[in-house]
């Protein structure tokens, strides 16, 4: 079916005399990673949207809430939970039709090419559906969906086609992400006396074929701390406070600090601090070129994502596999990032 747009723009006075954002953006992805390199495909749909603002939908699992807490074109993030048995995925379906309902939305956007988003938007009554239509979605939506062709394209190219062919103009795929100002004096109080450059390293991953086992980490930092002037800054999530301090008490030289334990606003600001971040394929990495920090990251199993000019992809020799992470040096990874170290002055 073809989406017909209204030959006048609703009246925006209207929707907020009732309290309604008329448009909604489901992303059923459940990574960090996932909101960051969505973000400007979200401001692309609010700056044609009538209230020029968005409500996105997405599994808790994002961190959404946090991830765009200062966003202005992000009305409200709202969770739901998309997967589970197929039972749970059934029940889920009917809760999700039933919140769309209840918010009253004109519009809504998939970010995906699965089917239960846009049944729910279909039994909650919601008007204009706009997706992918790439298999047996096609048939609940209003637009004419993206060529099959597409069907086994990065989910960033469908999306790129999706705008493309509805006509909304998407000036950059930068994520340019906002930090909250009180996270940003925070880190700044924090770390003030610890002496730059500073290099975040990202260690752990959602996946383990992603990440390298406790040897390879030990080598790396090795090799860093005593090639590094200034600060190395641990991140991974609280999980990964205990391995952090293992790997830290176990090699010398730059200082080194653990930073395992830092709140989401508050890592995000210290990789906007960063002049440098390394490390696997996740969702810190994501962060960091989402606010504009270079990022090298070990691309293993994955393809690599060129959303955005920050990323520095390292991948195995002899190309992306299984057992890509086993084919990543220490050493090459040092020397690739040398030349980024080597460029920034160290302070005191």
């Amino acid at each position: 079916m073809q989406v017909h747009w209204p030959k006048k723009r609703p009246n925006c006075n209207l929707y907020a005399a009732i309290d309604v954002n008329p448009t909604a953006v489901i992303q059923a992805k459940g990574g960090i990673g996932d909101v960051i390199w969505h973000l400007p495909f979200l401001r692309a749909i609010a700056a044609v949207s009538p209230s020029r603002k968005v409500t996105l939908l997405a599994p808790p699992s994002t961190f959404g809430k946090e991830l765009l807490a200062v966003e202005p074109t992000v009305a409200e993030t709202i969770y739901f939970e998309h997967g589970g048995s197929e039972l749970m995925r059934g029940v889920n379906l009917i809760r999700l039709a039933a919140l769309l309902r209840q918010r009253r939305f004109r519009t809504l956007w998939i970010f995906d090419r699965t089917i239960r988003p846009a049944i729910a938007g279909c039994l909650a009554g919601i008007p204009e559906r706009i997706g992918l239509g790439l298999g047996p979605q096609r048939f609940f939506i209003t637009n004419s969906g993206i060529a099959d062709s597409h069907y086994y394209d990065h989910p960033i190219e469908w999306l790129r086609s999706l705008m493309e062919v509805m006509k909304v103009p998407l000036p950059t795929t930068e994520p340019a992400l906002p930090v909250p100002a009180a996270a940003l004096e925070a880190i700044g109080k924090k770390f003030c006396a610890y002496p730059r450059p500073w290099c975040v390293v990202g260690i752990g991953a959602k996946d383990p074929a992603r990440d390298w086992p406790d040897a390879k980490w030990l080598e790396f930092l090795c090799g860093l701390r005593g090639l590094a002037a200034g600060t190395v800054f641990l991140i991974g999530g609280a999980a990964n406070v205990p391995r952090a301090q293992r790997l830290i008490a176990e090699t010398a030289g730059a200082a080194a600090v653990n930073a395992c334990d830092l709140r989401l606003a508050e890592a995000i600001a210290l990789l906007d601090c960063a002049d440098l971040f390394v490390g696997t394929d996740s969702g810190p990495m994501n962060l960091a070129a989402g606010v504009g920090t270079p990022a090298f990251a070990m691309f293993s199993i994955n393809p690599v994502l060129t959303y955005s000019k920050f990323i520095h992809a390292i991948v195995p020799v002899g190309g992306i596999a299984p057992d890509g992470m086993a084919r990543i040096a220490p050493v090459a990874v040092l020397e690739r990032i040398k030349p980024h170290l080597a460029s920034r002055k160290p302070s005191k």
